[in-house]
């Protein structure tokens, strides 16, 4: 072997884990904040698996949207799930570390699951445009056979766009001295800057990612709900244009509530490096954790078909 060669596969590192952290500046009080932290934990698992049982034990709610409905919340679920183990390991027993490896897997997992959100909410835009603007064909453009075809292509889409993600990562060498990472969970652009190697082809890919799937749908969420409001202000009757508006309002809220945390992570990652590192926390957490709590209190508020069927299966338990 060349001795160039041996030196630089001499010099290669990778660190066996990475240190994670709570909120910075605020070590002393990770007992406390584990709390609200706790809570929006079990709320957002509470909430989302109650709409899951809600639908599937009640007959009338097998449709199309509430299907959607059901895919949101199991993604959701998956959301929550992927950045629990860690956060309150760090904020209850001050566990940092985790396995590089380990790393990988959460930041996939959690990448993928946030893809798989955003396009569902796109097909739930899709599914609002057919009971709108052709509500006669409605049962047979949304046939189950075609969910499930959509649920697939969710699925393999977010898998596809995010599988490359780790190898592009692991391929780094990485410096002995970042090893710190800003949030209690594994980000794709955090890890990243802990190499100590021309990181291009991850600044690229990460943000053709980043515009093929969230930006696209954002986009295509937009087109569609265009199309509604034209078709809406056609109706002649103003009590059917709220009629019609009204069935949109749970969806458009749980758009904003998902795409604004979104934004505001992209925006702080990308302009925001000069900011405390507590403001890059607390936006993460809020991109992660206000999603899934939000997205339950929305459906059951404003669905009384969701409330009441949720409403059953709570009396059911007793």
């Amino acid at each position: 072997m060349p001795p160039s060669q041996s030196q630089t596969n001499s010099s290669f590192f990778q660190p066996p884990a990475f240190l994670m952290i709570g909120i910075p500046g605020l070590e002393a009080f990770h007992g406390w904040i584990s709390i609200p932290f706790s809570s929006m934990y079990t709320v957002a698992l509470t909430g989302n698996c109650l709409i899951l049982l809600a639908i599937r034990r009640t007959p009338s709610l097998h449709q199309p949207m509430y299907y959607f409905l059901s895919m949101l919340a199991l993604s959701d679920v998956g959301l929550t799930m992927s950045t629990l183990p860690t956060t309150l390991a760090v904020l209850w027993f001050d566990q940092r570390l985790i396995g590089f490896n380990a790393c990988l897997v959460q930041m996939f997992f959690l990448h993928s699951i946030s893809v798989v959100e955003s396009s569902v909410l796109l097909a739930m835009a899709f599914d609002r445009f057919v009971a709108i603007s052709n509500p006669l064909r409605y049962a047979t453009v949304l046939t189950n056979s075609v969910i499930i075809r959509i649920g697939l292509a969710i699925v393999a889409r977010a898998t596809l766009f995010l599988f490359p993600l780790p190898f592009l990562l692991k391929r780094l060498n990485y410096c002995p001295s970042k090893t710190l990472l800003s949030h209690s969970f594994c980000f794709h652009a955090d890890v990243m800057k802990c190499a100590c190697a021309d990181i291009t082809v991850n600044i690229l890919y990460g943000l053709f990612v980043v515009l093929s799937t969230v930006g696209v749908d954002s986009l295509l969420i937009v087109l569609s709900y265009t199309l509604i409001l034209h078709t809406v202000m056609g109706l002649a009757s103003p009590k059917e244009r709220v009629r019609a508006l009204n069935t949109c309002v749970s969806h458009i809220l749980a758009v904003l509530v998902f795409y604004i945390p979104v934004i505001g992570v992209s925006m702080i990652h990308r302009f925001g490096r000069h900011l405390p590192h507590i403001v890059h926390a607390l936006v993460a957490y809020v991109y992660l954790a206000v999603p899934p709590v939000l997205n339950p209190v929305i459906y059951s508020v404003k669905s009384k078909p969701i409330r009441e069927a949720m409403l059953r299966v709570l009396r059911d338990k007793r």
